[in-house]
């Protein structure tokens, strides 16, 4: 089992900087504000994104201030972006612990968000450098086009295996790619290895939205959600996307039709995640991470020598494929 924490060992004061960065930018003169800012950053999570690019940085040359600035960008970014997921979720809880929407409201918890956005571009000018600004943008156009294009198929439910990977690119990969783009940016890394460290990064942002999926047919309430939530969403994964496809199967164009249906019962949501179950679905998942693994590991050999920074990024992806939450 990898140990997210082993990683983050070799940059872990680089990590505390960062948060401290984090902090201070979203200090205010309002003291409500300032209530529910700090109780925010008690949860911090995993910080696999700026993890991504403090490594970034440290790949091309060492982290700098302005490695620690962009990184604390993109945190800041994505933390928006939870925020106001969690409004239109209408989530209670983000891990274990009571969303700012269900304490203080829609309202309050929209313009915390937006807080949090000002916040990431402050820090972003901070970097002076121009193409990290634009990354952002390109990453927060991504991110809701991503989301808009899976709320469209999610009311057909019409989805093949190329456009939820189409989707999954936008909506999670965008990100990844960010993370470590802004790093190398900082660091003015020389584009060829850079475009082969955002090759990496797309493929391991595409296998974290997978193996994300693969927990909505299980029971886990580390996770926070219940199984086939995607399903009673609209929104379908890939295992159900590869059961879906085998025509070979006798429950194939019973299953292709009740998907279609346009409200699922709680035993119809049931029938289908045991029949993607069944079908293989998961098992497909599972070899198309692992594909992914193995193009992200052969982009990364062929570009970079050896090093303890390289190990790390191909340590992250094996993390991701095995992780539990």
């Amino acid at each position: 089992m990898i140990n997210l924490e082993n990683i983050r060992a070799s940059v872990a004061d680089d990590l505390v900087k960062l948060n401290e960065i984090i902090a201070t930018t979203l200090r205010s003169d309002t003291e409500l504000m300032n209530t529910i800012v700090t109780r925010y950053l008690q949860t911090k999570g995993k910080q696999l994104r700026p993890l991504l690019v403090l490594l970034s940085g440290k790949l091309f040359g060492g982290i700098s201030e302005r490695v620690l600035y962009a990184g604390a960008a993109i945190e800041l970014l994505h933390n928006a972006s939870l925020i106001h997921d969690d409004v239109i979720d209408q989530a209670k809880e983000r891990r274990g612990v009571e969303t700012i929407s269900s304490v203080w409201t829609n309202h309050v918890a929209v313009l915390v968000g937006d807080f949090f956005v000002t916040a990431a571009l402050r820090c972003a000018v901070k970097t002076q450098d121009n193409r990290i600004l634009e990354t952002l943008a390109s990453m927060g156009g991504e991110l809701s086009l991503g989301e808009i294009h899976q709320y469209d198929n999610a009311r057909s439910r019409n989805i093949d295996e190329q456009t939820y990977l189409s989707i999954i690119s936008k909506k999670t990969a965008s990100l990844f790619e960010s993370c470590v783009a802004v790093g190398g940016y900082a660091k003015d890394a020389p584009q060829a290895e850079l475009d082969a460290l955002r090759k990496y990064a797309r493929l391991l942002g595409i296998c974290f939205q997978i193996k994300d999926d693969t927990f909505d047919y299980y029971d886990n309430t580390e996770v926070g959600k219940p199984t086939g939530n995607d399903l009673r969403e609209g929104k379908i994964t890939l295992p159900l996307i590869y059961a879906l496809q085998r025509a070979d199967l006798a429950e194939h164009d019973a299953m292709n039709a009740l998907v279609h249906k346009e409200q699922l019962t709680t035993p119809e949501i049931e029938q289908l995640v045991n029949f993607a179950k069944q079908a293989g679905g998961i098992d497909y998942a599972y070899a198309t991470m692992e594909r992914l693994r193995n193009e992200a590991n052969e982009v990364l050999d062929a570009t970079f020598a050896p090093c303890d920074t390289i190990e790390a990024f191909k340590l992250i992806f094996h993390y991701i494929i095995q992780r539990k939450l």
